[in-house]
């Protein structure tokens, strides 16, 4: 009776450690999904989808028109930020926008966050579950978002949620001119649209005799701004060729004489496009303004 009880003892001691080892070594998996799953409980969330790689998504609003195909190209803002703290850690400006097929939206990168490029499929699978003008939720386990590595400010491990809001626009240049025809009523400025959909504004009429073109040689004073106001360069007695610089400037510039005083908006697609340059964000308009002080034609 007493080795019956002896090998009971010892077998309960023996699934008493099994469990606390089960416990202890409890999957990132299974761990990230119990707390989204409390997540969307607690905060009572309706129609939320999950797919079985592990995310789960939310349409907060499905757009109109025909829904995304892969071969589509989708025009978009984005926020990034912990599910579980609210922490933001990434959101498009608003005078800005992220753009790239739908079949391509897997991957996720933004310069802000690392130099990484990082292979998060839930974006696309979200995307194709709304219209243009739609607005996605999703909660992406860590796993499958940033990893135990994390990325710029984000810590390991950590679970998001990102939002995507797409634009009810086909092409960029159609966002552009609504962002700057909306700044320039915003600021009560009369501007000339441009044949390349520049649009500008004579401060000061030239009156120099020199005919500008892609060869002449200027010297200029410039600032450049994105919309919110933000100076991304600038310079007082700058030398250059019309062909060496952004496209925007060579389609307008030819227009005036030295001494001209313009200011002029340029579409992202004659800026820096949809790769940004630096500070300069993907797919931003630019507000320059320009003094030309001489023309030289050799």
């Amino acid at each position: 009776m007493r080795k019956i009880t002896t090998y009971i003892v010892a077998l309960f001691s023996v699934l008493i450690v099994f469990s606390s080892c089960k416990k202890e070594y409890e999957s990132i998996e299974s761990i990230d999904d119990a707390k989204i799953k409390d997540y969307i409980s607690k905060n009572n969330l309706q129609n939320v989808e999950s797919d079985e790689t592990g995310f789960y998504y939310q349409v907060v609003e499905e757009g109109t028109g025909d829904f995304f195909k892969n071969s589509d190209m989708v025009f978009y803002y984005v926020t990034v930020k912990s599910l579980l703290n609210g922490t933001q850690y990434l959101q498009s400006p608003t005078y800005s926008n992220l753009s790239n097929f739908v079949g391509y939206l897997n991957s996720f990168y933004n310069g802000s966050l690392s130099s990484n490029s990082y292979n998060i499929p839930a974006i696309r699978t979200a995307v194709l579950a709304l219209k243009p003008g739609g607005k996605v939720r999703i909660f992406v386990p860590s796993y499958l978002a940033f990893g135990k590595n994390g990325a710029g400010n984000i810590p390991s491990n950590e679970i998001i949620e990102l939002v995507v809001t797409t634009i009810n626009y086909k092409t960029q240049a159609e966002i552009d001119e609504e962002r700057i025809n909306t700044f320039l009523t915003a600021n009560n400025i009369t501007a000339t649209k441009h044949s390349s959909g520049v649009y500008y504004q004579v401060l000061t009429q030239g009156t120099g005799t020199d005919i500008i073109d892609e060869h002449s040689k200027l010297v200029v004073k410039y600032s450049g701004r994105l919309l919110d106001g933000t100076q991304f360069d600038s310079g007082d007695a700058f030398s250059t060729t019309l062909s060496a610089v952004i496209r925007g400037w060579g389609e307008v510039i030819p227009l005036f004489k030295s001494g001209a005083k313009v200011r002029i908006f340029i579409p992202s697609e004659l800026g820096y496009g949809s790769s940004g340059n630096g500070g300069i964000p993907a797919n931003s308009v630019l507000d320059f303004s320009i003094d030309i002080t001489s023309v030289t034609n050799d």
